[in-house]
C-alpha cells in the first residue's frame, strides 16, 4: 500500500511535519514563545530592526534559533550517514555509531579539549574554530578506517565481522576518551563527558556555519551518486560490469560520508541509532532507491532529531537530558528488532543474505 505512494508526495507529507516541528521547537522549552512571538521576532530580523535590548529576542536568535538550526542539520546527517554506510557495505545495521566513526570523531574532540593549550597546538592557533572539526574528522576517519580494514581482512565484509570490528574500535576510542578525562581537570572532563552523552547545549551561529558548511555539499554529492549506490546493491561485480570503479566510489564515499559527521559530532558529540532507525524505516516502506533515501532520510532525521531534543528539553525543564540518552532509549529497543529482523530477512535469501 506505502509502496504505491508517489516520492514526491512522501516529500511533501516529510516537509510540511518538518515545518510543524520546527514551529514545536522553536515554541517550546525552558522560555516558551508565542506564534505572535515568533511572527514579530522575524518580522523584526527581516525588517532590520531587531530590539538588541530586549532579552526575550536575544534569548530567541541567539540561542534557540542556531539550537534548531543544529539539530536539523545533525539529524539529516546521520541518518543520510546510516543510508550511506547500509548501501556501500550492504548491511542494514550499519550506522556511524556502530563502525565507530563517531566514537573516533569523539576522541578527536576530546584530545583538543585536553591538550588544546599546549605547545603543538599552539602552532595551530590560525585554525581558530576549525581545529575542533578538523581533528574530530582525523579521529572519526582513522576509526572508520580500521573498522572498514578488519572487516575486509577475510576477504569479504560481512556484518558479523564489521559489527566486531566496530565494538573493538568503540571500546579503544571510548577508553581512550575516558583516559583523557581522567586526565583532564574538572571543565574539560566536564565537556568530555557531555560530548559522550550528546547535546546541542552549546549551540551556536559559529557551529551552525561550520556544520551546514560540511552538509550540504556532502548530501548533493551523495545525491549525484545515487546511480551508483543503486547498481551497488546489485553487488560489486555486477556493478563494476556497469563501469563503476568500486573501490574509488568507496573510497569518496566514506571521506565524504566521515566529514559530515566528523563535523557535526565535534559539535554535539556522539548520538546513536538515528542514523540506524531512519533509513530502515523507509527501506521497508519504498525499497532501496538511494536519491529517495537520501532525500527522505535527511527530511525524517531532521524532523525526528528535533521530537528528540525537545523531549531532552521539556521532560525535566528547565533541567537538560542530554539527547543521546533520548535516542538510546528510543533506539536501543528497535536495534534488537532490526537483529531479529535481519535474521529473517538472511534466511529467506534477501539482497543482504550473501553481506
Amino acid at each position: 500500500m506505502l509502496k504505491k505512494i508517489p516520492n514526491k508526495i512522501i516529500y511533501i507529507i516529510l516537509s510540511v511535519l518538518l515545518v510543524f516541528i520546527i514551529v514545536l521547537s522553536l515554541s517550546r522549552g525552558a522560555i516558551r514563545f508565542s506564534l505572535n512571538d515568533i511572527y514579530i521576532y522575524f518580522a523584526d530580523l527581516f525588517g532590520g530592526n531587531i530590539n538588541k535590548n530586549d532579552t526575550y529576542e536575544n534569548i530567541f536568535f541567539l540561542i534557540r534559533v542556531p539550537r534548531v538550526l543544529l539539530v536539523i542539520v545533525t539529524g539529516a546527517v546521520l541518518s543520510v550517514s546510516g543510508f550511506l554506510m547500509q548501501s556501500l557495505f550492504r548491511n542494514p545495521i550499519v550506522e556511524p555509531g556502530i563502525i565507530g566513526t563517531s566514537a573516533g570523531a569523539a576522541l578527536g574532540a576530546a584530545i583538543v579539549f585536553v591538550f588544546g593549550k599546549v605547545d603543538f597546538f599552539s602552532h595551530l592557533s590560525f585554525m581558530s574554530g576549525f581545529l575542533l572539526p578538523a581533528c574530530a574528522f582525523l579521529g572519526g576517519l582513522l576509526a572508520t578506517y580500521l573498522v572498514y580494514w578488519f572487516s575486509a581482512s577475510f576477504g569479504k565484509i560481512n556484518v558479523i565481522s564489521m559489527v566486531l570490528a566496530g565494538i573493538a574500535v568503540n571500546a579503544m576510542a571510548g577508553g581512550g576518551t575516558g583516559f583523557l578525562s581522567f586526565l583532564a581537570r574538572d571543565p574539560q572532563a566536564r565537556s568530555i563527558t557531555f560530548w559522550n552523552l550528546g547535546t546541542f547545549s552549546g549551540a551556536d551561529w559559529n557551529s551552525v556555519i561550520i556544520v551546514y558548511t560540511a552538509a550540504i555539499p556532502s548530501i548533493i554529492y551523495i545525491l549525484f551518486n545515487s546511480k551508483s549506490l543503486n547498481a551497488l546493491i546489485l553487488g560489486e561485480t555486477e556493478a563494476e560490469y556497469l563501469g563503476i570503479n568500486i573501490d574509488r566510489l568507496k573510497f569518496r564515499l566514506i571521506l565524504i560520508n566521515t566529514l559530515m559527521v566528523s563535523i557535526a559530532t565535534s559539535m554535539v558529540g556522539v548520538i546513536s541509532f538515528v542514523g540506524l532507525i531512519v533509513p530502515h524505516i523507509f527501506r521497508l516502506i519504498k525499497g532501496s532507491d538511494s536519491r529517495f533515501l537520501t532525500i527522505s532520510s535527511a527530511l525524517a532525521g531532521a524532523g525526528l532529531m528535533l521530537l528528540a531534543d525537545l523531549l531532552a528539553r521539556t521532560l525535566i525543564s528547565p533541567a537538560e537530558i542530554p539527547i543521546g540518552i533520548i535516542t538510546a532509549f528510543i533506539g536501543a529497543p528497535l536495534f534488537l528488532f532490526l537483529l531479529k529482523r535481519m535474521r529473517k530477512k538472511i534466511l529467506s535469501g534477501g539482497i543482504y543474505a550473501g553481506s
